[in-house]
């Protein structure tokens, strides 16, 4: 029998994808942070050298999503966007093509800081976190990000403003010292942070445009996620741990448009049976998958 010692080492050690991570998240929010910051300094001839000081707007890939209607008809960007906009919505592209949305699960800023309210969620509501909200009314809601998504490309195509920045809590969060805000966009996060407590990541389960639309991707996407049927145990562990309530348990591939790639599932803490929550690509396992219980798989 494994001491708890031995269980915690191994834990740790098949958690050790969920902790590159969370570093990797944290780094992306620290950076975008400092560079917003930087801008602003900039404005007043005080930037850090080292340090970019693009806008908010020229780091954002969705600004090249926005712009395809423009560029191709007009051969110009939409105000306010610039051409690393689009340089950035192709490197996304592609790596959603690949591995899903990574994007969402582990660059987004505006996806960690929900996170991190959950955290605080989690501690005041227990197992009544991320439960709040029912089944069927939680089914309708998730097809407002796409009509989000229509209507933000249709009115920036027909206006060649941008438009979602008025209501844009991302923007917000990171300008929100500026005098650039709209008061709409400071509601709207104020609603974020709010609903965050009760629901994991609720501006990207409903709302979120570009998740929309990375979401897609993950109909045909290169590398995906699997649940082996002949080892699942069906303690449904998964579907509890998934931050976008996922029934994970009931998949094959999966397949579902809401996921994020964040690989929680396929962590030892998600799935206790190795080799049953797998990222693969044909037949082959990407990531080593989590332990089974009695410890002795590879």
């Amino acid at each position: 029998m494994m001491t708890d010692s031995s269980n915690s080492k191994k834990t740790r050690r098949h958690s050790r994808k969920l902790v590159v991570r969370r570093w990797v998240q944290i780094g992306f929010f620290v950076l975008i942070a400092l560079i917003s910051v930087n801008h602003t300094l900039d404005e007043t001839g005080q930037a850090i050298p080292v340090l970019s000081s693009a806008s908010l707007h020229a780091l954002c890939p969705f600004g090249g999503v926005v712009s395809i209607y423009t560029y191709i008809t007009d051969a110009a960007f939409v105000k306010k966007i610039h051409e690393s906009a689009f340089i950035l919505m192709g490197i996304v592209f592609v790596l959603t093509v690949l591995f899903g949305p990574v994007f969402c699960g582990w660059v987004c800023p505006f996806g960690t800081f929900q996170e991190w309210l959950g955290r605080i969620g989690r501690k005041l509501w227990k197992k009544r976190y991320n439960k709040f909200v029912l089944p069927g009314l939680d089914r309708v809601l998730r097809y407002l990000r796409y009509a989000v998504l229509a209507w933000v490309i249709i009115m920036t195509a027909r206006t060649a403003q941008l438009v979602f920045l008025e209501v844009d809590p991302y923007f917000a969060l990171f300008n929100f010292w500026t005098g650039e805000v709209a008061l709409s966009g400071f509601i709207v996060l104020g609603v974020v942070i709010v609903l965050s407590l009760f629901v994991e990541r609720p501006f990207c389960k409903y709302a979120c445009p570009y998740g929309a639309a990375l979401g897609l991707f993950n109909l045909f996407r290169v590398f995906s996620i699997r649940r082996n049927r002949n080892t699942c145990i069906n303690c449904k562990l998964c579907d509890r741990n998934c931050p976008m309530n996922i029934p994970l348990s009931t998949a094959g591939t999966v397949r579902d448009p809401q996921c994020i790639s964040c690989l929680q599932c396929t962590s030892e803490s998600a799935c206790p049976v190795k080799g049953t929550m797998e990222l693969m690509v044909g037949q082959y396992t990407v990531l080593p998958a989590s332990s089974p219980p009695d410890g002795k798989g590879g």
